[in-house]
């Protein structure tokens, strides 16, 4: 199966934190599966080491590259067609990040390995956890 990896699951797979949950970790471990991440992660990720709010032993950048290489991870870009079809979701979630990472999901049909209930909400969108 493909899955998209949102910001905090990809974070709780590279630093093998409980947090990411036993179906999550099950889904990752799969023989065959494929996991992709958004470049939008990458921001948010980089934004929030910024702030202060998130440590990381490398710089952003170099964090990214050496996540994706261990972990297998394939990067997808944000299109314009995603950025526009973030903006024409249901207004049940009001995180930018969050939007942008549910339409990568619908556009390419990966199910999508979050945590957050809100998100399970929306039509069209297989998830995960």
């Amino acid at each position: 199966m493909n899955y998209l990896l949102d910001t905090c699951s990809m974070l709780w797979l590279v630093n093998g934190s409980p947090e990411l949950s036993a179906e999550a970790r099950r889904a990752c471990g799969e023989t065959g599966a494929r996991l992709h991440v958004s470049a939008g992660s990458a921001w948010e990720i980089a934004l929030k080491h910024e702030r202060r709010k998130l440590v990381l032993p490398l710089a952003p950048v170099a964090w990214w590259q050496k996540a994706l290489e261990r972990h297998g991870l394939i990067e997808l870009p944000i299109t314009a067609s995603i950025a526009v079809a973030s903006a024409a979701l249901p207004r049940i979630h009001h995180d930018p990040f969050d939007r942008v990472l549910i339409a990568t999901a619908q556009e390419h049909r990966l199910a999508f390995l979050t945590p957050d209930p809100t998100i399970k909400s929306y039509p069209d969108l297989k998830t995960t956890w």
